[in-house]
């Protein structure tokens, strides 16, 4: 005779149990991953100027590569995101000198170390005209500028920026 008190078990049941409990420890690993990633890989920030136009037009989002600097791989003519000494915000600018290079500009052509830089991205018709420096980049410091030479407040303005101020590299520009 059958115990009435015993219970039928339901495969079906058990295993929609187990498909529900993986699909929620999944999404919250998904999501532990995605703030990770956010927390110290990647980040969006909003281009708040014009002083990267062409390039980056203001109220564009770029994707910050935050290990970027800290890996040691900057090269001259990559864009770099650190707190701007003028107001306190994300700043997006190029990074155009290294520590010990020496840097000017002519007649709105950019020149590094006595080499006139080719800037196919830079409009010299709108800074004809334009004289800086030349000044020597400090170890430990990358000279920036924007794009817009003209509309652009930079190393020109408040010096170079000490590498460890670097928070990142730009990975991705995106269109507005």
């Amino acid at each position: 005779m059958p115990d009435s008190r015993a219970v039928t078990e339901n495969p079906a049941g058990s295993a929609r149990q187990g498909f529900r409990g993986r699909t929620i420890t999944t999404a919250v690993l998904l999501a532990a991953g995605l703030l990770a990633s956010r927390l110290w890989l990647v980040e969006p920030v909003t281009v708040s100027s014009e002083s990267m136009e062409p390039a980056l037009p203001k109220g564009s989002t770029v994707l910050m590569f935050k290990p970027g600097p800290a890996l040691g791989f900057l090269r001259a003519g990559d864009l770099v995101v650190f707190t701007s000494p003028e107001d306190g915000n994300p700043a997006v600018k190029r990074a155009i000198a290294f520590g010990g290079q020496t840097v000017a500009i002519e007649d709105s052509v950019l020149v590094v170390d006595g080499i006139a830089q080719a800037e196919p991205g830079i409009d010299h018709s709108r800074i004809d005209g334009t004289y800086f420096g030349p000044v020597t980049v400090p170890a430990g410091h990358v000279f920036v500028l924007g794009d817009n030479r003209a509309g652009s407040i930079d190393s020109r303005t408040y010096g170079s920026v000490p590498l460890e101020s670097l928070q990142a590299t730009v990975l991705w520009p995106f269109g507005r």
